[in-house]
């Protein structure tokens, strides 16, 4: 579906703003008194937009779009049920179980929200069904409170211990995040990789993804489903239930391992040159073509890497597809859904026993999708209210602001354009109570700034928003899946088979892919893992500047425990004991992170 005029009615919104009385203002925008001027072309359509958004309705924008323009498709929604309903919530899902069973759909509940797929005649009906309610005052006989679309979101894309103060915060307090348990919503996280293996470091002694009980790994998508079909019939050994869901520990696309090693886990090697585990990109410079430019992978040696808080735990909770499916399964790599994300943050309520007794201290959620002002109030759509429901009992939530700063667009004229975009903080960063973080450079924040893709604020709603920054930019962290095939060694090119630890003895090589072409650069033997894989990469993105924040309040509970189960107070030290790097503050919010900072001044 074609994108609707939303900017260019979001650009001439001033040619007839709404006044305090919000519906009345905004319908009667469209008349033009005898003193206007003449309405210049296209004011008119913008204003009957405006006042077309401002009404209220029971389906939100853009279903209720893609409903018009499909009225016999079909749609996976998200139902908010009425929490003034007379009999309660438990009343309303008792009626929301019969009309299910009327219309032979399937559900799922979550605190008083119920996912499924339904018809647009269906929808349609549980819509007029409550407004008729609304409009005889009966709005405690409503069932639906409202009904939204159940939305994709997406990944959001070492030194950089050093920018933040973190390696100080390790040998000055010991903030090792030792007794914290995180919980990563992402594409899984890879329970194969060295960086999150049980071992004994200099830290101390490390076991990432060893959680415990009532506490396990779990995967929410529907590839997630199937294999766990699949196991069901199979005897399940305690490893892995221990583990939780085994699918929840794999991650083919890449971006979940990366966001994990960021925040915990640790690898070192004895050689002493380091082992050549870095896999990285650069431009061809020298190919001859035009457009999009083809890519060198090479490696880059690595002797040993951290992560923010080494010694806390995680929690894989899957809620990107890593893999597409179009069987009964359907999803396709690199989204998900809002419900998804829905089921695992009531999951770690549960785990949590609503704020009485913590076993997970935080998230981190470097996903996201679009505001649509449409929703009319910035920061409360479901997975915003439910992340501020999460802070308030007592979790630490930290967001991802967006990659959305610097943008194409179509503009009222019909031609393209980039430019840097404020307002561009993506959901569920609007919630209030989260710690929405910005992107800056890995080594040089202070003369760089903020990444020019990095979303600025303030919010929808006039909120200051992001709220930090931290590294975003070329940051290394664990290659997985996709992101560790990238640089894979051609089978003709041989490769070492000396232990890890091994001195380097004679050249060999490895090759480096492009499009179309080997490129092999001598390295040592040994000097590569058995199977020539990398372990490390590099990715950039708020995604990857979200995690420094975990991992460095992860490391301040380990040492500050009076502050557990208290994130509006370790968001305000965090705030207050940032950097000003001296740039506008919906582009920095307070500032660079600084760990150290904050652990000095409590």
């Amino acid at each position: 579906m074609p994108e609707p005029k939303k900017r260019t009615g979001t650009r001439r919104a001033k040619d007839a703003p709404p006044s305090a009385q919000g519906d009345a203002a905004a319908a009667s925008a469209d008349t033009a008194s005898p003193t206007d001027a003449p309405l210049k072309p296209g004011q008119l359509e913008a204003r009957e937009d405006l006042r077309r958004n401002m009404l209220r309705s029971i389906i939100t924008e853009p279903l209720l779009s893609k409903i018009q323009m499909d009225p016999t498709g079909t749609f996976d929604v998200i139902i908010s049920l009425n929490e003034l309903f007379g009999g309660g919530l438990a009343a309303a899902l008792v009626l929301v179980k019969e009309r299910a069973e009327l219309w032979d759909v399937g559900f799922t509940e979550v605190s008083g929200y119920i996912f499924g797929r339904l018809q647009a005649p269906q929808i349609q009906q549980l819509a007029v069904e409550s407004q008729q309610l609304n409009s005889e005052n009966r709005r405690n006989e409503a069932v639906v409170y409202r009904i939204w679309e159940d939305s994709d979101i997406a990944v959001t894309l070492t030194r950089s211990l050093t920018t933040i103060k973190a390696d100080a915060a390790q040998r000055s307090f010991h903030a090792l995040g030792e007794g914290i348990v995180w919980a990563v919503l992402d594409s899984g996280v890879d329970g194969t990789h060295v960086h999150f293996a049980e071992k004994q470091s200099m830290h101390g002694r490390i076991d990432t993804l060893g959680v415990r009980a009532p506490v396990e790994h779990r995967d929410y998508t529907p590839d997630g489903v199937a294999q766990a079909e699949e196991l069901a019939a199979t005897t399940i050994t305690p490893d892995l239930k221990r583990l939780g869901a085994p699918s929840a520990l794999m991650d083919r696309l890449g971006h979940g391992s990366h966001v994990a090693g960021i925040i915990a886990g640790y690898w070192t090697t004895e050689a002493p040159e380091g082992l050549m585990v870095i896999g990285t990109e650069v431009r061809d410079e020298t190919a001859a073509t035009t457009g999009r430019d083809k890519l060198l992978t090479s490696r880059e040696a690595l002797k040993s890497i951290s992560g923010v808080a080494p010694l806390a735990k995680i929690i894989s909770m899957k809620v990107i597809a890593d893999v597409t499916r179009s069987d009964d399964y359907k999803q396709t790599r690199g989204q998900g859904k809002v419900s998804w994300v829905l089921r695992a943050l009531d999951d770690i309520q549960q785990w949590n026993q609503y704020g009485k007794r913590l076993v997970v201290h935080g998230v981190n959620m470097s996903i996201g999708y679009d505001f649509d002002p449409r929703w009319f109030a910035c920061g409360q759509s479901p997975i915003c209210v439910e992340v501020n429901r999460l802070v308030k009992s007592g979790v630490s939530v930290v967001v991802s602001a967006g990659n959305s700063g610097y943008s194409s667009y179509i503009t009222g004229g019909g031609t393209e354009e980039s430019s840097y975009r404020n307002l561009t903080i993506t959901d569920p960063g609007n919630a209030e109570f989260a710690i929405t973080v910005g992107s800056t450079h890995r080594e040089m924040p202070h003369t760089y700034g903020v990444s020019y893709f990095s979303s600025r604020g303030p919010t929808g709603d006039g909120r200051r928003k992001p709220d930090l920054l931290a590294p975003g930019e070329r940051i290394r962290s664990c290659a997985a899946g996709r992101e560790q095939d990238r640089y894979k060694i051609a089978e003709t090119t041989p490769v070492p088979v000396a232990a890890a630890d091994a001195l380097p003895e004679a050249p060999g090589t490895t090759a480096h892919a492009t499009e179309g072409a080997t490129l092999t650069t001598p390295i040592a033997p040994g000097s590569a893992p058995e199977d020539g894989r990398v372990l490390y990469c590099e990715q950039t993105g708020t995604s990857m500047a979200a995690p420094h924040v975990s991992g460095a309040v992860a490391a301040f509970l380990s040492v500050r425990t009076e502050f557990i189960g208290q994130p509006e107070r370790v968001k305000a030290l965090f705030l207050a004991n940032a950097i000003d790097l001296g740039r506008e503050r919906a582009f920095q919010g307070e500032g660079l992170l600084d760990l150290m900072k904050v652990l000095q001044a409590c």
